[in-house]
């Protein structure tokens, strides 16, 4: 669904104190490239969006290297039009997610976070599927120079993209997350849910690696919490895990996905605010005006706070 679509469905839900502050009113301080944070409250961090641009010769997309050649996006979703975006939803800064269809060639990202550094950090795609083999002695050397010279804060890990492949905790790897801790890097991972114990294991292992599980990693619903919820529950106990909150991924319903709303009590129940962060325009409305169970004070550590810990102030 469109984002606009969704935000204008959305906001007709009969919910107290309806939109929230940033989207009826912007800041009158302005900068170039958007809005000058408020001094005196945490930001609003859209912790993950995607940008591309279709016929840039700079940034070619080439389905040799995507990780998802059989997808072709619509139209152009530009650094630009995303802080356009920005500034409509009230939104301070975003977290790029290298998107797909560049694959491994991470320039876009890159471009956008060099070009506007106050509003953008970016975490890239190297290793996994359709990308370098993530066992490459090479890959420690890759790593550090996406981090140090090109300006990201760390990768994109899509071990769901290899079901029938174990390669998240291989020990080929280790010399790589070794690295990542001395960079101080993150990683978001994308995964399902019978491939946590993996992430536990590289969890327990590199403490000091930041890692935020993505989509809620694909939990089934309408399955026995064994099969699905309880082992995103268990992870909670490796103080370097974090939760991005995507309802939208396991739920059966429209917005606002009120099937996940007890899943979600369970999981901030176990990790709390400071370990929660939410992504995507749509979803920020929803947890701002309509979850019943977060505090304001939780609302500031979802809505931002925990994302400028692991992503802008390193």
């Amino acid at each position: 669904m469109h984002r606009r679509k969704m935000l204008k469905m959305l906001s007709a839900i009969p919910v107290a104190g309806m939109l929230p502050e940033g989207l009826n009113a912007m800041s009158s301080d302005r900068i170039a490239g958007g809005t000058v944070p408020n001094a005196d409250r945490a930001p609003i961090i859209n912790a993950s969006e995607h940008v591309w641009l279709m016929n840039d010769p700079r940034f070619p997309i080439d389905p040799e290297i995507s990780t998802c050649p059989g997808s072709k996006p619509p139209r152009d979703y530009s650094g630009e039009h995303l802080i356009e975006e920005m500034n409509i939803h009230g939104i301070d800064k975003t977290v790029i997610s290298h998107v797909c269809y560049y694959g491994r060639n991470n320039d876009y990202t890159i471009h956008c976070v060099k070009t506007w550094p106050d509003r953008f950090a970016g975490f890239g795609l190297l290793f996994g599927n359709r990308l370098y083999d993530p066992v490459d002695p090479k890959n420690p050397a890759r790593l550090e120079k996406l981090i140090k010279e090109d300006g990201l804060i760390g990768l994109r890990l899509s071990p769901i993209q290899d079901p029938q492949k174990v390669w998240m905790n291989d020990p080929g790897c280790y010399p790589w997350w070794n690295k990542a801790e001395e960079l101080n890097a993150s990683f978001n991972i994308f995964l399902a849910p019978q491939q946590i114990g993996q992430v536990a294991d590289m969890a327990q292992r590199f403490p000091g690696v930041k890692i935020v599980i993505d989509h809620l990693a694909m939990i089934d619903i309408s399955k026995p919490d064994s099969e699905g919820i309880m082992p995103l529950l268990n992870l909670a106990k490796f103080p370097n895990v974090y939760i991005r909150t995507s309802m939208h991924n396991p739920s059966k319903q429209k917005p606002p996905y009120r099937d996940v709303w007890p899943y979600l009590k369970r999981i901030y129940d176990v990790y709390g605010p400071q370990r929660m962060l939410f992504a995507n325009f749509f979803e920020f409305l929803i947890i701002k005006e309509i979850i019943p169970f977060f505090t304001e004070e939780d609302k500031v550590w979802i809505l931002g706070k925990t994302a400028e810990g692991i992503y802008f102030n390193r």
